[in-house]
């Protein structure tokens, strides 16, 4: 069998060594430009859909967000509705860095596909969803406690 998942571990590392080098000019370490960029494009996310969303859990969640609103990248609002609810918005410095972010992310998009036909990286992306899919279950399923049998 391939070893698809190491390669996709490899991708993966590589990728955020090189982010986490480029945006240390701006005060943004270890992966928090991930929390970052979700916050910006869904502005007033709570924090558990923000954790699914980037597949974390709860305690790395916490510190990373908590290291963005203390270097003023992100605030917590309440909700109106409900007290206990925060919800989480880029400050004007967290809005300001979000346009690097995403030419970065544009950028290693396209050194990743180059030589790549649109068919070939429509079917690439559409696999990785089936592949992603697939191992949400088991995440979901470990989040819970449980194990796996294998």
């Amino acid at each position: 069998m391939k070893e698809i998942l190491r390669e996709i571990g490899m991708i993966a590392r590589a990728l955020n060594s090189i982010s986490n080098i480029e945006f240390k000019e701006y005060d943004l370490t270890k992966g928090q430009y991930l929390y970052l960029v979700r916050i910006c494009e869904n502005p007033g996310i709570i924090q558990e859909k923000l954790v699914e969303m980037i597949k974390v859990d709860r305690s790395t969640a916490a510190r990373a967000i908590k290291k963005l609103e203390i270097n003023g990248f992100i605030e917590k609002k309440d909700d109106e509705y409900n007290k206990k609810i925060k919800k989480l918005f880029p400050t004007e410095k967290g809005s300001n860095v979000f346009p690097f972010i995403k030419r970065e992310n544009d950028h290693s998009n396209k050194v990743a596909l180059e030589g790549f036909s649109e068919g070939e990286v429509e079917t690439m992306f559409n696999l990785l969803q089936r592949v992603r899919t697939n191992v949400e279950v088991d995440f979901d399923f470990v989040k819970k406690g449980n194990k796996r049998n294998y």
